[in-house]
């Protein structure tokens, strides 16, 4: 029975290490701090995006906006933030009340998050399209030389990637809010039976998805230098992916911040790895999507292995 707890909590990791030595395997020159660099610079603001879905996962939501709001946060970032640094930060501040704001409106009226953060996503767009209308405006230098950091020995990226998960593992698994918080996903009738705001938690949830997808927005301006409205589309299905590879569930608020961040490089290798293998950028959804479905069917079989022991 340990064995395969600890099978189903190690696979997350095992699926990143296959990737890594498949990818490895196909170039051999990525096997270096050059390599690995490229490789996994785009990680970070998935990894970031993918926090902030995991909290609103944690509370049995689901954010489909996050993947349009980051990309707004671009915008943003490359016009407000460059131009006018001080309206810029409050502008981003009032996107994060914005967020616990949806989180309430979405427990007061019990609305199904789906419906809600999907005409949401629509309105991300639209604002930073109305904001940004092509490609284009400027990310700060400041935001330019931390997303350009070189570190001796291990890339930027990676080290970025380990802080994010600790800070967050330690701030949802170990402290006394972080147990509220899951309980609120896991048992929300015995956390109001104990005197616990359900409302105020769950406002504090979505503000913190707010939080990371800001973080998530500059640090993918950073790299790219610029802004485009439909730059992280794909972020939202890459967000739930993450999630989901790292041993999160969609009830319950059983997620894993650690696992989470590891789903969100191990999605990041798979991309740098298919273009070694010069298959169009077009099949690079599939093949995540392809990668996320072994790994649930081999956790649903440990799962089962589990109750039948």
């Amino acid at each position: 029975m340990i064995t395969r707890r600890l099978l189903r909590q190690a696979l997350p990791f095992l699926s990143l290490l296959i990737v890594l030595l498949a990818t490895f395997y196909v170039q051999p020159r990525a096997m270096s701090y050059f390599g690995l660099n490229l490789m996994l610079q785009y990680a970070i603001p998935i990894a970031l995006a993918t926090i902030a879905q995991m909290f609103v996962i944690t509370v049995n939501d689901l954010d489909l906006s996050i993947g349009p709001f980051v990309g707004l946060v671009g915008c943003i970032g490359a016009t407000l933030l460059y131009e006018q640094p001080v309206l810029g930060i409050l502008v981003l501040l009032l996107l994060i009340a914005v967020y616990g704001a949806v989180g309430a409106l979405i427990h007061l009226r019990n609305l199904p998050s789906i419906v809600v953060t999907l005409g949401l996503s629509f309105v991300w767009l639209g604002i930073a399209v109305l904001i940004l209308p092509s490609p284009g405006g400027k990310a700060p230098d400041w935001l330019k030389a931390i997303m350009g950091l070189q570190l001796p020995v291990v890339p930027f990226p990676i080290v970025a990637a380990v802080v994010i998960g600790l800070v967050v593992h330690v701030a949802l698994m170990t402290s006394s809010y972080g147990v509220i918080a899951r309980g609120a996903g896991g048992n929300p009738k015995a956390l109001t039976r104990a005197g616990w705001s359900m409302l105020r938690t769950k406002v504090m949830m979505y503000m913190m998805a707010g939080v990371f997808g800001v973080l998530s927005g500059l640090s993918l301006l950073g790299l790219t230098t610029s802004a485009d409205a439909h730059v992280a589309d794909r972020y939202t299905l890459y967000s739930i992916a993450g999630v989901i590879l790292g041993g999160g569930e969609f009830i319950g608020g059983r997620v894993s911040p650690m696992g989470a961040v590891v789903g969100a490089l191990t999605l990041a290798l798979a991309g740098a790895f298919l273009i070694f293998l010069k298959i169009s950028p077009d099949w690079q959804i599939g093949a995540q999507g392809a990668i996320l479905i072994i790994v649930l069917a081999l956790r649903a079989l440990v799962t089962y292995g589990e109750k039948t022991a």
